[in-house]
């Protein structure tokens, strides 16, 4: 593990600053928060001191990652594949709601992550540089494991197709996942018990709205009459203008790109499932069944052709989903710059604060923006991350920013990226000492790369495995 400083973390500038620049609401909101993250560090750090072993590090750590939004973005494709579309469209909506509302609250209340010292904060990848109120780890693993157990339930007793061994085990794996992920946020020093309780109900609500309008849903997206057929019309420009009202932070946190993410997941998975329905290719192409799935008793020879043909489609899938994502991004940085600069000069485009707008730059580095492969490949890359205690937040204003009593000494001393910003608005352009790190056309190709994924995942790769003669449903 390496070390890295708490100041990478967002939500630790002087309060001050956050003061100043949030409008009032928000900032009392994040005063609460905060009170509450400098009263449970000390706590979380002697808990920490008391259970901390080798094995339980190398234990939530991993577990961590299956609370992540990069491992559903690779699970969910695959549920399609075999086809489980109506199983797979449910987990898109729960699991983006949750990642959304909670990247939207994150950005929406700036609150930091426990104070590090004293508490040491374990993680993989980069979640320590996003806010910590509320925990989407916690959000997501609580919407999934309800709503799995809703299927489970319904099998158990309405159907009677899975016996009470099966019924009483799933439960407990279900629950032992959930207190994983949510008790490990904890344990890792990730998040404060504030951030795991509202991320736990926040969760909940999610599924309980999900339970209120699933049938809706799945009656639009199947019908034929004219509600039905309005459904581009009504989610394309739904999911954009949530992408455009996300709230726009203090710090540069990367919780809009999540949100970006699944959002344009919703987006893809709604229209392909709308397409397959009006195009007649539900009934025809995604309803066949795999080679070697046909009957009650299979032998060897069926049993390894069906697994040789199951290999062969999560493989395949994956890898095309891949280069979709290289060839789009590639495609996209090339052609949006220019695309915008022209616009620019008859329109006023909206632009968030730190992403630099197509006017100030050439080009998108190739290195920025999307990887081709996501970074769930990364797993090993762990660090130790060590921050500034509590003391530092509430007191950071006397030793940084001397003196900045208003909101524009605040954001010329402290905030050099803001000088000529409104945070409500989002307009302007980076500040030219800044370093650039986002770049306008990056929105734009998150929307579409990851409707793409969704519409391969949801509509194009079954219906190639199904003319392939792959099949689609497993039996």
């Amino acid at each position: 593990m390496t070390g890295s400083s708490g100041s990478d973390t967002p939500g630790q500038l002087p309060r001050d600053v956050y003061d100043a620049v949030l409008p009032p609401w928000r900032s009392a909101i994040r005063s609460v928060i905060l009170k509450a993250v400098e009263i449970e560090s000390p706590f979380l750090a002697r808990m920490q001191n008391r259970l901390r072993n080798p094995w339980l590090d190398v234990y939530f750590l991993y577990t961590s990652s299956l609370g992540t939004h990069t491992f559903f973005m690779i699970a969910l494709p695959i549920l399609f594949f075999f086809g489980y579309h109506e199983l797979g469209r449910g987990l898109i909506l729960v699991l983006a709601s949750g990642v959304y509302l909670s990247s939207f609250f994150k950005d929406l209340v700036c609150a930091p992550r426990p104070f590090s010292p004293p508490v040491t904060r374990l993680t993989i990848g980069t979640h320590h540089l996003e806010y910590g109120f509320p925990s989407t780890h916690s959000t997501n693993s609580v919407s999934m494991a309800l709503f799995i157990f809703g299927h489970i339930h319904r099998a158990y007793t309405e159907h009677s197709a899975i016996s009470d061994l099966v019924y009483s085990g799933s439960c407990v794996v279900l629950v032992a996942y959930v207190i994983s992920i949510v008790f490990g946020r904890l344990y890792m020093g990730m998040h404060s018990a504030t951030d795991c309780v509202v991320g736990v109900a926040l969760g909940a609500g999610i599924w309980g709205a999900y339970v209120m309008v699933c049938d809706t849903i799945e009656r639009l997206l199947s019908s034929s009459s004219w509600t039905g057929k309005g459904v581009p019309c009504t989610v394309v420009p739904v999911c954009l203008l949530l992408v455009h009202f996300h709230p726009q932070p203090v710090d540069d946190c990367p919780c809009f790109e999540d949100a970006i993410a699944f959002i344009s997941v919703i987006l893809g998975a709604f229209v392909a499932r709308w397409h397959a329905v009006y195009a007649g290719i539900d009934d025809r192409l995604l309803q066949t069944v795999m080679p070697g799935g046909y009957g009650d008793e299979w032998t060897l020879r069926e049993t390894l052709h069906w697994c040789f043909i199951a290999c062969l489609k999560v493989n395949v899938g994956i890898i095309v989903i891949f280069v979709w994502r290289l060839l789009a991004k590639s495609v996209l940085h090339l052609v949006l710059p220019p695309l915008f600069r022209a616009l620019a000069h008859r329109f006023d485009l909206p632009n968030r604060r730190f992403y630099t707008p197509a006017t100030d730059y050439a080009h998108v580095p190739v290195e920025n923006g999307l990887r081709p492969i996501p970074s769930v490949i990364d797993l090993p890359s762990a660090l130790e991350v060590s921050g500034v205690y509590a003391e530092d937040a509430r007191d950071g204003i006397k030793r940084r920013g001397r003196g900045a009593t208003t909101k524009q000494d605040l954001l010329g001393k402290e905030l050099p990226a803001y000088q000529g910003k409104e945070l409500e608005n989002g307009k302007g352009t980076t500040h030219l000492g800044a370093e650039v790190k986002h770049y306008d056309a990056d929105v734009l190709t998150k929307v579409v790369v990851y409707a793409g994924i969704a519409i391969f995942g949801v509509e194009v790769m079954p219906v190639l495995f199904s003319l392939m003669g792959w099949g689609i449903k497993p039996w």
